[in-house]
């Protein structure tokens, strides 16, 4: 089990709630520049464990161009009242389809992932 620091005590996972919190495709170098943090998986592993259990989707864009693999990640549009939250699960429990884990190779850049994808197209 994870040790993660709760988001309500900790300043670095909260800039990087507010930063994912737009539900805006975001990639590893934009969460660095923005939120001011250098270990941004190890963030993101925070946030979804418990005590925190936001849901943060994650995927692969592919530069056709350069074949050069980015991860993104976001918060799913939400309710401004409330981020979502995943049900903790048991150990071993398998992760729903589609709430986190890397899309396919070829998946597109999406629309809005960040100042590193302007020169892709779609």
């Amino acid at each position: 089990m994870m040790n993660a620091a709760s988001l309500s005590r900790s300043p670095r996972l909260k800039r990087v709630h507010d930063f994912l919190r737009d539900g805006r495709w975001r990639s590893t170098r934009d969460i660095m520049l923005e939120a001011h943090v250098c270990a941004v998986n190890s963030c993101i592993a925070e946030l979804r464990a418990e005590p925190n259990n936001l849901v943060i989707e994650c995927r692969q864009a592919v530069d056709p161009a350069t074949r050069q693999r980015t991860w993104l990640y976001r918060m799913p549009p939400a309710d401004a009242a409330a981020s979502p939250r995943r049900t903790p699960t048991a150990p071993g429990t398998p992760v729903p389809t589609g709430t986190s884990g890397p899309a396919p190779a070829t998946a597109p850049v999406p629309a809005g992932a960040g100042p590193l994808f302007e020169r892709v197209a779609e």
